[in-house]
């Protein structure tokens, strides 16, 4: 095995080049979620041109398969993402965004373009190892209700079925040449609160004849901050933030109604639910306590991540063997939420992070930002670490037998 190791490791820095060029390529030409049907053909011909044989699912996902020897002793999935954000970058790089407002801020030109190199190296390596290896580029993680639940619902995980699947994701708050995993729970749930606060408007100067939805409003989002702080179990994190609120008044106008749009996290599935039924409740009697009412919509979001603790032990063994060990850390937590959640619901399920900080080179913003970036020494460590992954799991699964 560690002849095989270092080389894939020669071959992660043979492709670096064309890793790097196609991380350029995709981040010129980013595409929103469920609408990337450039970057799907773009996949699709790349893994063609790897002598693959890649198929459709859903409207812009893209799957194949790299075969091993005897293809059906084990099946182990690797999953990559292609939608951008809305978002617009102000980098100035050669390889900026071409298309004003829409950006790959969340790092998702990396992950597409570090497996398909992966894709590349276990092609060429193929007679090397036993089993099958499922590459995913799925659509639409940004965007509810997540391109994994549509992917899973056309039959990702079947025919054949993986018996695991790994994700990797960026992050900026880790040096490039590291990577990081957690056992057990990872990510939050997320689900999305709209509601609108209705009162009686008016003149501004004649409050006491109008219902003002806006104070209302103000009392509300301070009243909603005590279910996470006073009802909820502290040793369970939760999250309860609102980033939208319209009030379309004026310096002498008190508006109608009151827009608010926020998001609940949480990793435990109780609290998530009776959490929203406190919101709920509270929500529609402080507004009718003040003289008007709200309509207090909850969407369900994406469910938590939780990684599997034997997958993830083999990984960061793999990862240890890889790397080595001082380049393979701990991680918290994380309150942000990934539609991977859905794999890992059904299959045991690793997801761990690639870094791609770099503070000389002022590499440093995170991700969601307009000067989100990546030191690109970390998509040869990305691509190659995958393609060991994969061997590796498929080894494990083959001894299990």
């Amino acid at each position: 095995m560690q002849d095989l190791s270092h080389r894939i490791q020669a071959l992660a820095r043979q492709y670096a080049h064309d890793t790097v060029a196609t991380r350029h390529h995709l981040h010129q030409h980013p595409e929103l979620s469920f609408q990337e049907h450039e970057t799907s053909a773009y996949v699709f011909q790349k893994l063609q041109e790897y002598g693959l044989n890649p198929e459709r699912m859903t409207e812009t996902g893209v799957v194949a398969l790299v075969q091993g020897r005897n293809p059906e002793k084990a099946t182990t999935a690797l999953r990559a993402d292609l939608d951008a954000l809305p978002i617009l970058e102000t980098n100035e790089v050669d390889y900026k965004s071409k298309r004003e407002g829409v950006m790959h801020a969340c790092g998702h030109d990396v992950h597409t373009s570090s497996l398909l190199t992966t894709a590349r190296i276990l092609q060429e390596l193929r007679n090397e190892f036993e089993g099958t290896v499922k590459l995913i580029f799925q659509p639409g993680e940004e965007k509810f209700p997540g391109g994994a639940s549509l992917m899973i619902k056309e039959g990702v995980l079947e025919n054949p079925a993986p018996k695991s699947i790994m994700g990797q994701h960026v992050f900026p708050f880790l040096p490039a040449g590291k990577v990081g995993f957690r056992s057990g729970m990872y990510m939050a749930s997320a689900d999305e609160i709209y509601v609108t606060v209705k009162g009686k408007g008016g003149h501004g100067g004649l409050p006491e004849q109008l219902v003002d939805p806006v104070l209302i409003t103000a009392h509300l989002l301070v009243a909603l901050q005590q279910i996470v702080s006073r009802r909820a179990n502290p040793k369970i994190p939760s999250v309860l933030s609102f980033g939208r609120v319209i009030a379309e008044g004026a310096t002498n106008v008190i508006p109608g109604e009151v827009k608010l749009e926020g998001t609940f996290r949480t990793m435990d599935e109780n609290w998530r639910a009776e959490a929203k039924v406190l919101m709920k409740k509270l929500a529609e009697g402080l507004c009718e306590s003040m003289g008007g009412s709200c309509e207090f919509t909850l969407m369900d979001g994406y469910p938590f991540l939780k990684n599997d603790p034997e997958l993830v032990a083999r990984a960061r063994a793999g990862a240890e063997a890889y790397l080595g060990p001082e380049n393979v850390v701990d991680l918290d937590m994380w309150m942000a939420a990934e539609d991977f959640a859905y794999y890992s619901q059904i299959t045991p399920a690793c997801f761990y992070r690639l870094g791609t900080r770099n503070e000389a080179q002022g590499i440093t913003s995170g991700v969601h930002t307009p000067t989100f970036n990546i030191d690109e020494d970390a998509l040869e460590v990305g691509s190659g670490l995958m393609a060991w992954l994969a061997i590796h799991e498929l080894q494990s699964l083959a001894a299990e037998q």
